[in-house]
């Protein structure tokens, strides 16, 4: 193993009898960072011989895939990544049969099959969809990774169930592996694995050095065993992979560059000229300073000489800057100058002259619930350009909360953050223990479990509660939870037995938010805040008020005719 994913690619097309290929096949091996956040990645497809037009669906699948997917986020997730792509593409390959003479046929619009092969780091991602298939050479045989998405009508008429194009939404197949070099991976279309059997296939593959050669081998022979069909084959040799799963391409400063010097006031570093120290911890220092070039102020984070011996905190810290760098919102906080070159380990951000959220509770200690909306609806903002790219900031605390004298809020600090992109690349899945505050992190990080932007905003809903009450909603009882059986024990403490004015909906949309159960909080932060304005439709319906209080002079009123009507009756009869 290396310390590097390299690979040898074989590939091959033809129309065979027919005279229009409708195959299409592509790959991209990066040459740069993208081979660490995005992996090599190999497509193919296969339009459907009832169609005149589905070769343009099958090359428009392919390149746009191809293009599109290392487009995206480099904190996306591959999964993330190839399925907004390939849902994007469904939509656009059906809104051209739905636009073309091929409206009401199906069978002859912009459909194809798809399946693609992508290796990121030490594992191997499958997306398919349709009938060409993906392999495994096992041995002396082929290991099929794939299920063929057809239906067969009887013994010799089939039709395809699920494709490209085919309908409005797409159903996908994903599935990851295990990579070891010397592992083969072998995508083809009908056209060569009807007319040739695995052992034929892998005796090929295994029999020849050059994946190109033997590619243009298994076309050749599935024409003379009678295919009337497309062909097209790939033929992916995995030669080496990482020596180990990390993303060391992107914390390599945090190892290479030496720590900062002790900085006092008048010192100069990196054309940055210190005034003041604003914030010490153990795990870093930060510091107000003057940039010489543009006279702006700016804050320098160096991490504290007792990280020197941690290694894990010091890929934290480099992580923060490839964060900052991605996300643009108002309420986060932005880089300075992210391209200068340093002589030591630091991070240079904007200087948000304000107050910090903590300070701003023991200023404001019983804050109106207008301005506590507006303050959370910000706070949501921000954390939802960290969602967008699939990152969950998981140290939302009021000291990572800053307040400037516009009213703007500001999130800082992102050396908690999980990235989905990067998190592909770690040995373990999660730590065992939270990242962020204590106080303020959800029970599931607790249990080791993986967390998600649910645990954002149970945070949210910490800090929207403690901003009501200046209480926390279980206590100090979150941070002890080691089973499931203490989780089941946790009980909301409700806001109004702080604060008598608060309506009984606004309670009801913080105990949601700070639910112990991550799938039982609300499935997007908009919800959270629009129910924190007016109260939810279950809320109306549990405590909707009978006609008598709703409506006290109509109901006397119907009350009334009807006796009358009864009296009127009686003497009738």
């Amino acid at each position: 193993m290396t310390s590097q994913l390299s690979v040898t690619v074989g590939q091959h097309s033809e129309k065979g009898r027919k005279p229009v290929n409708q195959d299409f096949h592509g790959l991209i091996m990066p040459d740069n960072h993208q081979l660490l956040s995005k992996g090599i990645a190999v497509a193919i497809a296969d339009g459907i011989s009832s169609s005149n037009v589905s070769q343009i669906a099958s090359e428009s699948t392919v390149t746009g895939f191809l293009s599109d997917y290392y487009s995206t986020p480099d904190s996306w997730s591959v999964k993330q990544s190839s399925e907004r792509v390939l849902r994007a593409s469904n939509s656009w390959l059906h809104a051209q049969t739905r636009q073309s003479r091929y409206r009401y046929d199906q069978d002859r619009g912009y459909v194809c099959t798809f399946s693609v092969l992508i290796l990121k780091s030490a594992t191997a991602h499958l997306f398919h969809v349709g009938d060409a298939r993906i392999y495994r050479v096992q041995g002396n045989t082929l290991e099929q990774l794939t299920t063929d998405h057809r239906v067969w009508l009887s013994r010799d008429d089939s039709c395809l169930n699920r494709a490209m194009g085919l309908n409005s939404h797409l159903d996908i197949d994903y599935l990851t592996l295990p990579v070891w070099p010397g592992d083969t991976f072998v995508l083809v279309t009908d056209g060569v694995y009807e007319h040739l059997p695995r052992q034929d296939m892998a005796r090929i593959i295994r029999g020849s050095d050059n994946p190109d050669t033997a590619a243009r081998q298994l076309i050749a022979t599935a024409l003379r065993n009678g295919s009337e069909d497309n062909l097209s084959a790939q033929i992916v040799r995995v030669d080496s992979i990482p020596a180990s799963k990390s993303n060391k391409e992107i914390t390599l400063d945090a190892h290479q560059l030496p720590f900062a010097p002790e900085l006092i006031p008048g010192q100069m570093l990196d054309g940055y000229r210190i005034l003041r120290q604003i914030h010490a911890s153990s795990r870093s220092h930060v510091y107000l300073a003057v940039d010489q070039a543009s006279d702006r102020q700016v804050a320098l984070k160096v991490p504290a000489m007792e990280m020197q011996q941690d290694p894990g905190a010091l890929d934290l810290f480099s992580t923060e800057q490839w964060v900052a760098q991605r996300i643009n919102s108002p309420h986060v906080v932005k880089p300075f100058a992210p391209e200068r070159q340093r002589s030591c380990l630091y991070l240079a951000t904007e200087y948000v002259q304000g107050t910090s959220l903590k300070q701003w509770l023991l200023d404001n200690p019983k804050p109106g619930l207008e301005t506590v909306r507006q303050l959370v609806e910000q706070i949501a903002r921000g954390l939802r350009a960290f969602h967008r790219l699939e990152m969950v900031h998981q140290d939302l605390k009021p000291e990572n909360i800053l307040i400037d004298k516009q009213g703007t809020v500001v999130l800082i600090d992102f050396g908690a953050t999980r990235i989905a992109g990067l998190q592909e690349l770690q040995e373990h899945d999660e730590p065992a223990w939270p990242r962020g505050a204590a106080l303020y992190s959800a029970p599931e990080a607790f249990l080791g479990e993986s967390v998600s932007w649910q645990a954002d905003q149970f945070s949210l809903g910490v800090i929207t509660y403690q901003l009501l009450t200046g209480q926390l909603p279980y206590g100090t009882r979150v941070p002890g939870i080691r089973n499931r059986g203490q989780l089941r024990r946790l009980s909301y403490h409700p806001a109004r037995l702080y604060r008598e004015d608060l309506p009984d909906w606004v309670d009801e949309a913080l105990s949601r938010a700070l639910h112990p159960e991550p799938h039982k909080r609300y499935p997007a932060l908009s919800e959270f805040l629009f129910e924190l304005r007016q109260p939810s439709h279950h809320w109306k319906q549990q405590h909707r008020k009978p006609l008598i209080e709703r409506h006290p002079v109509g109901f006397w009123q119907g009350l009334s005719a009807l006796l009358l009507l009864a009296l009127i009756l009686s003497f009738a009869y």
